[in-house]
């Protein structure tokens, strides 16, 4: 038969610690593997807030050379319409230029007598065939009125000769300006037919006819241009 033999002081202390020190290594280890897992933790998020900042900040970035670009697209839009606005109003002055100087330039007809009384005699037989009317008024400058008359016999003989049928021809106290190119405006119907034979209407009827082909002389076929007649 057996006896346990009981510990002395000296042992069991240094039982206890034995015990201590395995417990305070059990407790380091698993301090050392919370830390561990910590830190793999804190590294993943960290990796995450690192990767959603730079996707924010590449999406900042795009947005801002989208907004450059558009502001740059818009900037150039508005270059080319400024561009094209002052092209439009230089082209219109040179064209508002050319007229007012063809406008100036029917003030010489009425210097040379023979050439201004033969288109006279012209624009009323062409007024009288064009209103057709039995009776007709005459405005004209106060300036032409004798040339008027002295063509009217021949003008009034032409057309009667022509068409068959008499005309009456009155010429009003009202008078085109003084400082116009002359011509005539004949009025037939009371009135309400009028024909005007002034140069002036005469090369407005012009203008807008030619203005096509006045602006391809000048500046040449618009690129933009599909179709042409």
């Amino acid at each position: 038969m057996s006896f346990n033999k009981a510990l002395n002081d000296e042992e069991v202390f240094s039982e206890m610690r034995k015990m201590v020190a395995f417990i305070k290594q059990e407790a380091l280890e698993k301090a050392r593997e919370i830390k561990v897992k910590a830190d793999e933790e804190f590294n993943i998020e960290k990796a995450k807030l690192v990767r959603q900042e730079a996707i924010n900040i590449d999406a900042a970035f795009q947005r801002k050379v989208k907004q450059a670009d558009v502001q740059r697209r818009i900037a150039q839009s508005n270059n080319i319409n400024k561009s094209r606005m002052t092209i439009l109003l230089t082209r219109q002055q040179m064209l508002d230029d050319l007229f007012a100087e063809s406008r100036n330039q029917l003030l010489e007809v009425t210097k040379d007598t023979a050439r201004y009384e033969k288109f006279l005699a012209d624009a009323l037989v062409q007024a009288f065939f064009r209103l057709l009317e039995s009776e007709v008024t005459v405005t004209y400058r106060k300036a032409d009125k004798a040339a008027i008359e002295k063509l009217l016999p021949d003008v009034k003989a032409r057309y009667e000769e022509a068409t068959k049928q008499s005309i009456k021809v009155t010429l009003l106290d009202e008078h085109l300006p003084a400082d116009s190119a002359g011509g005539v405006i004949v009025a037939g119907n009371g009135g309400r037919t009028i024909c005007n034979n002034t140069p002036e209407a005469r090369l407005a009827i012009l203008e807008e006819d030619m203005l096509p082909d006045v602006r391809n002389m000048l500046f040449g076929q618009s690129p933009n241009r599909k179709f042409f007649n």
